[in-house]
């Protein structure tokens, strides 16, 4: 996994509610085991019309928004507990997902795969949507570091597991993080 420590972007706002993993990648695509290619297939049915065009109405289709951020609407992640799900979204090149919730399972697949879900309140979350749509060059900074969100309409903390906060800032995945350990674990064999 890449670093990841502070981000400054443009965000792409998705003001649906209750996205479920099978929007986010099509059960159709989940015949691979290797991460390559998901990102093409990420809200497929949304992005293209059923006769392969793209869909220009829908917003990831829409060249006035761009950028590595994705605001989302309430309850983003439910359904199947799909870890294509984030291998999409990560694919298409998505770092930080922004929600006022996420399904559990969806958020641990995240962590895993080095993106970054940041839960906000409902109000926030509205008016972070509002600022988008109504100015799309609006930028947002992610520091992970000191769970801080910055934003021109205010700044906010979000809260994430320890474990996996030390885990994104180095990079790591749960076996790097295992031997980033290797001394004190030799260590403490020395002992016994």
């Amino acid at each position: 996994m890449e670093k990841f420590l502070r981000l400054t972007d443009t965000m792409i706002p998705l003001s649906i509610e209750n996205i479920d993993t099978d929007q986010i990648i099509p059960a159709r695509f989940l015949k691979a085991t290797d991460k390559k290619g998901f990102g093409d297939n990420v809200f497929r049915d949304w992005r293209y019309q059923k006769d392969g065009s793209l869909n220009t109405n829908f917003v990831l289709n829409n060249t006035k928004y761009k950028g590595s951020v994705l605001v989302a609407g309430n309850n983003f992640g439910c359904g199947s507990s799909r870890e294509h799900a984030a291998w999409a979204l990560v694919g298409y090149g998505f770092k930080v997902i922004i929600s006022s919730f996420f399904a559990d399972i969806f958020k641990g697949n995240s962590l895993n795969n080095g993106l970054l879900p940041v839960q906000v309140s409902s109000e926030f979350l509205q008016k972070l949507l509002k600022e988008i749509k109504e100015n799309p060059a609006t930028k947002i900074t992610i520091d992970l570091e000191n769970q801080k969100v910055e934003t021109s309409i205010g700044n906010i903390s979000f809260e994430i597991d320890s474990y996996k906060k030390v885990c994104m800032i180095n990079g790591y995945d749960d076996i790097d993080f295992l031997i980033s350990k290797k001394n004190k674990i030799e260590a403490f064999e020395a002992t016994l």
